[in-house]
């Protein structure tokens, strides 16, 4: 039986990823109607993700999921954080903004988060799951993959930035990737 679960978001890319780790699972992926405007209120990524899955759920009575992610970096006491996607008008505004009010500052760590989120029909959650990547800032882009702060965050163990990543690669180490491998083995449950 194929169930219909809406993503509660009006990107397809958000959706085509979602899909990519849904694979093997008898979920029917869709975006949710662009009419359904949902304010982002919440404190922390998770209340977000939160917000997204229950009030899409339960304005079409169908499963949702929702995620909720951004860049949280340790000298910018956590910033841009819950206001990632909007540090500017664009990817490069983005990058050249943060990469301004860093400044030379020597400690140059990072996480990305990502919160995510399944709420059921009647809009409680039946699932959540939150994935963390620890990386820092460089000083200048490097890589052309990915998308938003991808050429500016480094990993360490991988000596590369998202953006230099194979995109299989950035799929298993990316803070969305630590929170899916969290939520499908409960999803095989909930199946």
């Amino acid at each position: 039986m194929n169930k219909q679960l809406i993503v509660a978001t009006s990107n397809p890319g958000k959706l085509q990823e979602m899909q990519d780790y849904l694979i093997g699972f008898d979920w029917n992926l869709q975006l949710k109607p662009s009419e359904i405007d949902i304010e982002e209120t919440g404190q922390t990524f998770m209340e977000n993700a939160i917000l997204k899955a229950s009030q899409t759920a339960k304005h079409l009575g169908k499963w949702a999921i929702a995620d909720d992610s951004g860049l949280a970096v340790e000298a910018l006491n956590g910033s841009p954080g819950l206001y990632s996607a909007r540090y500017g008008n664009s990817d490069q505004e983005r990058i050249e903004r943060l990469l301004n009010e860093l400044g030379n500052n020597d400690n140059r760590k990072a996480q990305f988060v990502c919160a995510i989120a399944i709420a059921r029909p009647d809009g409680s959650i039946a699932l959540q799951s939150e994935g963390i990547c620890q990386g820092e800032i460089l000083k200048t882009p490097q890589g052309t993959q990915g998308f938003g702060y991808d050429p500016i965050f480094y990993v360490p163990p991988y000596q590369q930035t998202f953006a230099q990543m194979t995109p299989e690669l950035k799929r298993d180490v990316s803070h969305r990737g630590q929170a899916f491998a969290l939520l499908l083995p409960k999803l095989k449950e909930l199946g």
